[in-house]
């Protein structure tokens, strides 16, 4: 990508991350503090009660970082990407039952991270149980979590039989398909454990020794590298791990704050790996993942609308009018059933989607906030 096309990104990334607010202070009920540093991450408080649980994250680095709240067997509770030194941003969790947590700190945004206890206490409580419309909102978002994961699961299974077949041109034409439902559900997908790293982990942020598997492997081996002895093996494995995430998908019971934060994710994830070409380095459909991050984010906003309108119609507007702008720039690059190769654009088209994601960012980092009153 043209250098000046990365440093665009680059202003994209920090506006993304700055959405989250001032600094606050940590007070015996308030919002917890968290100053995340290259070695260190300080949490001012490591327990809370049941419910929701607030924390300001500032970034005192010099690295980009993230920060995590963990529920036992690595299970992501809740996140927020992309830090940048300087920068706070605000996590809002829905805690719903008692017990030991993790929080960790990313800085680098590599590794299972700075990791500190964090316990949780009191009765379990959920607040979709008191709430008729969270109740719908998580219940039409999990219908599309389903629907989504069957397309993930049929469409997988195609793609790794082209590839165990050796059609190469088949198996391209079905990759960037199969992605799209992965990418949809990504927040909800990522979250179990080791399970994304081995599904979508790209060959430069995994872990030392952990090996190069899943999608990303598969797509060096069909646009790169040509077809391995162990490619066949490789395929197999995605298969076998897509289907433990299809089944983890369908029984997670997610909360409404999962939906709102999920939203903003997705967004993030555009802004860290597509919009720099770095997503689908090899077969360059990474429009095709753009754009199905972005159906994502709205598809979690849509099952949140009856509340997000009661509580706050004009953030409701301003959400549909930022979404319509980039689902418009977006269709500008269609080709055919799909999209133009990611290397077909010029830094103008590059300027004007990193602009069109940050004045998006800015109100879907004000969900949350909304969604927790």
């Amino acid at each position: 990508m043209p250098t000046t096309a990365r440093a665009l990104t680059a202003a994209s990334l920090l506006l993304l991350a700055a959405c989250g607010g001032p600094e606050t202070t940590a007070g015996a009920d308030g919002p917890i503090a968290v100053e995340a540093t290259d070695d260190a991450c300080k949490v001012a408080r490591t327990s809370a009660k049941t419910g929701n649980v607030t924390f300001e994250v500032t970034n005192k680095g010099t690295k980009v970082t993230e920060f995590y709240l963990y529920a036992p067997g690595d299970r992501i509770l809740g996140e927020v990407e992309n830090i940048g030194p300087g920068l706070t941003r605000r996590l809002i969790v829905e805690v719903t039952e008692a017990g030991e947590l993790q929080t960790a700190c990313k800085p680098g945004m590599k590794g299972d991270g700075i990791r500190g206890a964090f316990t949780v206490d009191g009765e379990a409580r959920k607040s979709a149980d008191a709430d008729a419309a969270l109740a719908e909102a998580t219940k039409g978002y999990q219908r599309y979590v389903n629907s989504q994961a069957d397309g993930l699961l049929a469409k997988t299974t195609e793609f790794v039989d082209a590839v165990k077949a050796g059609d190469v041109e088949r198996a391209k034409a079905l990759y960037p398909v199969a992605r799209t439902y992965w990418e949809r559900i990504e927040p909800v997908a990522e979250s179990f454990g080791d399970l994304d790293p081995k599904v979508d982990g790209r060959e430069d942020v995994i872990e030392e020794g952990v090996e190069f598997t899943g999608f990303h492997r598969l797509e060096k081996d069909l646009w790169q590298a040509g077809p391995q002895a162990d490619t066949a093996s490789i395929a197999d494995r995605l298969l076998t791990d897509v289907k433990e995430v299809v089944a983890k998908a369908k029984a997670v019971e997610l909360t409404p704050l999962q939906l709102a934060n999920g939203a903003k994710e997705l967004l993030d994830e555009v802004a860290t790996g597509k919009i720099t070409g770095e997503e689908d380095r090899y077969s360059h459909t990474d429009l095709w993942d753009f754009r199905a991050n972005v159906d994502g984010s709205q598809a979690a906003v849509a099952a949140l609308r009856p509340v997000i309108e009661e509580r706050d119609a004009a953030l409701a507007a301003t959400v549909d009018q930022k979404f319509k702008a980039l689902d418009d720039l977006l269709e500008t690059y269609r080709d055919g059933d799909g999209f133009r190769l990611y290397t077909a654009l010029g830094e103008s088209d590059v300027q004007a989607l990193s602009a069109a994601v940050d004045a998006l960012g800015e109100p879907i980092s004000r969900v949350a906030e909304v969604v927790s009153r």
